[in-house]
């Protein structure tokens, strides 16, 4: 998986300023999703994405990529993700700040969004 190119500005050293809420990842979709990880789409566009963006590929500035290696499933569990969404998580890979809970979200539906989320990073060779 590689850094998504997206716009930016130059600073009067050469470097390139990434906009805020960019996409920080590309992120490859698969040819079909499951149907419980459709259903978790739908569930992520609706809780999620305005925060770690459009398929989980972060936003620069706002939150980071769930289609990242840091999140495979032999370091964050699927577990670490029913967690995060139910009593928020203190921040410790990134420096956006710690997570707050996520409103009025089921176990259910944090369980197709962790499926929708595994079924990204797969198809984006994270195992």
């Amino acid at each position: 998986m590689s850094q998504a190119r997206v716009p930016s500005e130059r600073i009067s050293d050469g470097q390139e300023l990434i906009a805020g809420g960019a996409p920080m990842v590309e992120v490859r979709l698969p040819a079909e999703l499951s149907a419980d990880a459709q259903h978790g789409r739908t569930a992520f566009d609706a809780k999620c994405a305005g925060c770690h963006g459009t398929h989980a590929a972060g936003q620069q500035g706002v939150a980071p990529p769930l289609v990242h290696k840091i999140y495979e499933p032999g370091h964050h569990g699927d577990m670490a993700f029913l967690l995060a969404a139910k009593t928020g998580v203190r921040a410790h890979h990134w420096s956006f700040g710690s997570m707050p809970p996520v409103e009025g979200i089921s176990d259910t539906e944090i369980a197709r969004v962790t499926l929708y989320i595994r079924e990204l990073q797969r198809e984006n060779g994270i195992r």
